[in-house]
């Protein structure tokens, strides 16, 4: 197993550049968040804050739908919570190449996963090439990206219509497929992809809330595990 060496400017540029193209399709769902977040009366400045702190668009999505409603602080905060918990099947998954590395980088790092940047660096690392500045770079380029497109959305959201109108709605979906498409290995991704698509649609079905973003994930990794993935 080939694990992390020394941080290098060159993985750095690499990792922005593949970011790049990525980044420039987040944008759009960016700017579908700001258009929901002035309708559930958030400024301007509050979406920046909230992109700028939170930076995870699937919890930004679930926080903001219920957000004006009758849903309390505490129930958003739980349900952020929820269905951010995949950061650490994420964190999880990078261990076996970042293992040796100080707690102190590895909690630098962490800062810097989201499910683009995560994916881009898995299938970075799984080629061998290991040098955490790859996933430093890809977060830094995604980062502008996001505030931006969040910011240019609210601030524009009297204008726009309905975002599902164009189909803005499913950009978020898309890119996470595509990204999936670049992570595939062969007949043996097969079987964690099913596992964690049957487990997350049947807790959707059977449960409260977003944890079948956390089943999911679980199934999936249990299904990896046992065939040795």
């Amino acid at each position: 197993m080939t694990l992390a060496g020394s941080f290098t400017a060159r993985r750095a540029m690499a990792g922005a550049r593949q970011m790049l193209p990525v980044a420039l399709s987040e944008a759009a769902y960016g700017l579908v968040f700001g258009v929901l977040a002035r309708r559930a009366g958030l400024a301007w400045t509050e979406t920046l804050l909230m992109s700028a702190l939170v930076n995870a668009g699937s919890s930004q999505f679930a926080a903001i739908a219920m957000w004006g409603g009758a849903a309390s602080s505490l129930s958003i905060v739980v349900t952020t919570f929820i269905v951010n918990l995949r950061h650490i099947l994420m964190g999880m998954s990078l261990r076996r190449w970042l293992g040796r590395l100080r707690w102190r980088t590895s909690l630098l790092l962490a800062l810097f996963i989201t499910d683009e940047s995560w994916a881009l660096t898995m299938q970075e690392f799984t080629r061998g090439r290991t040098d955490p500045a790859f996933l430093v770079g890809s977060g830094i380029m995604q980062f502008p990206f996001w505030l931006v497109a969040s910011v240019v959305g609210n601030l524009a959201a009297s204008g726009v219509p309905d975002p599902a109108v164009w189909g803005l709605d499913f950009a978020f979906t898309g890119v996470l497929i595509s990204l999936l498409v670049g992570m595939w290995q062969g007949h043996s991704s097969l079987w964690p992809w099913a596992a964690a698509s049957a487990a997350a649609l049947l807790a959707a079905r059977s449960l409260p809330g977003n944890w079948y973003v956390v089943l999911g994930g679980l199934a999936g990794a249990l299904a990896g595990a046992m065939l040795g993935d």
